[in-house]
């Protein structure tokens, strides 16, 4: 079927799923097959369930008109999606980096919430499937939309690029994250750059954080860059830190503003000064991007602050890497907070630098005094020392059951893999 065919059929059922689990009455669902199952055995169970049509790539399943044959369902998607996209004149901001992404993709939707109606990607759908269904969502009251881009290998960001033409672009920053798939730092800085290769080819707009000197010579030749940062910016700010809560104090413009966050960290500082640089760049009021950077919480296990019985929790659960773990360690180490408690979980992707990383941050964590240290994961085996180890989060949260703490204050961080919410949920049934 052509995919403008396809489309008119999209325009009266606007509603596609790839999950028969998630379906809703007259959606199209999209039989996506993977290495370990085939999609298009459940395009049947998908129309019993309510779908309108299913779209599969294996003519043996199709029964009656109900189900459209494509050469390839996920490409089908995609394609989908971009004529879709090109529908759209609207502001097209891409979000991608190392570290920071879904927070500052949540920053900048509840900031420009407050003038347009803006359409974000949902948690973290920031994958091929993802950015496609992404731009699905998107309907015709939509005056901004921001899509958030991840990647473990290069040439990816390149692909998402295609499908969503992004008109602004954002590097969070470039860290230590899936090495194993970028092949070092320099392989990171040039898969997230190539972000900024599709903006400067169309003719698109940056906003570059100046604190992070390796993004400038990145961003060479793209005509039009907003900045933001402490300092050399067109939008400057200083971090000033409320226990262990991230405020802002403004220095340009709006000098003197300060800006309150429920975020935890100063590691967020980057974060909210690039929500406010958009804000302010597409008018928002700075009032109105007060009231939204002071309402956001954030309850996505990323950098949230918990009190459980005694005990207070910062929960950052769901990604790690070598720069997001530096980064919390120390500053959970410089917070005025008694008994601190460190529960840490194995970074994952790491490839052949996963010992070195990891003996790393075990000697970052020996510099300072802490009330008991877990580590979670065979990336610590050997690296033990006078800190409590287990192999898995399961075997870990038995003896939080058995040794809960009181009176603490716990830092829990780890990548999604090492599951260090189950530590969590242990304190809270102990």
């Amino acid at each position: 079927m052509e995919i403008t065919a396809l489309y008119s059929i999209y325009r009266k059922y606007p509603s596609v799923q790839t999950d028969t689990r998630k379906l809703s009455e007259g959606c199209i669902f999209f039989a996506l097959s993977g290495a370990n199952f085939d999609g298009n055995k459940f395009a049947k169970e998908a129309l019993e369930k309510g779908a309108a049509y299913a779209v599969i790539d294996n003519p043996e399943y199709a029964a009656d008109e109900r189900y459209i044959v494509v050469e390839n369902t996920l490409a089908a998607l995609q394609q989908l999606a971009n004529h879709h996209r090109q529908q759209l004149d609207i502001p097209f901001i891409a979000i991608t980096g190392s570290n920071g992404k879904t927070t500052t993709k949540e920053l900048i939707a509840a900031v420009l919430g407050k003038r347009f109606v803006t359409y974000a990607t949902e948690g973290n759908l920031n994958n091929h499937i993802g950015v496609p269904l992404t731009l699905l969502k998107i309907k015709d009251d939509a005056q901004i939309s921001i899509i958030e881009m991840g990647a473990n290998h290069q040439k990816e960001i390149a692909g998402y690029c295609e499908i969503a033409m992004p008109t602004y672009g954002i590097i969070t920053n470039c860290g230590k994250a899936h090495i194993e798939g970028f092949g070092g730092i320099e392989g990171v800085r040039k898969g997230k750059g190539e972000l900024y290769d599709y903006l400067r080819a169309h003719g698109g707009t940056i906003f570059r954080n100046t604190d992070l000197d390796y993004l400038l010579p990145m961003a060479h030749d793209i005509a039009t860059q907003i900045t933001y940062g402490s300092a050399g910016a067109d939008f400057m700010g200083s971090e000033v830190m409320s226990g262990v809560f991230l405020q802002v104090a403004m220095k340009q413009p709006h000098a003197g503003t300060e800006l309150q966050t429920q975020l935890v960290g100063a590691y967020n500082f980057p974060n909210v000064m690039v929500a406010v640089a958009v804000g302010l760049h597409f008018g928002v009021s700075i009032e109105d991007i007060k009231v939204a950077l002071s309402a956001y919480n954030p309850d996505n296990s990323r950098s949230q602050w918990l009190q459980k019985g005694t005990n207070k929790i910062i929960l950052d659960a769901y990604n790690a890497n070598p720069t997001s773990m530096r980064a919390a360690i120390l500053n959970f180490a410089a917070a005025d907070l008694p008994n601190k408690t460190l529960w840490i979980g194995g970074m994952k992707e790491m490839g052949t630098e996963e010992q070195k990383e990891h003996r790393e941050l075990v000697k970052l964590i020996a510099e300072y005094q802490w009330r008991n240290v877990i580590l979670v994961g065979k990336e610590f085996r050997d690296m033990q020392d006078e800190y409590s180890w287990f192999e898995n989060s399961a075997d870990a949260a038995i003896y939080v059951q058995q040794h809960a703490p009181t009176n603490s204050s716990i830092l829990i961080k780890g990548s999604r893999g090492s599951k260090m919410e189950v530590l969590l949920e242990a304190l809270s049934a102990s």
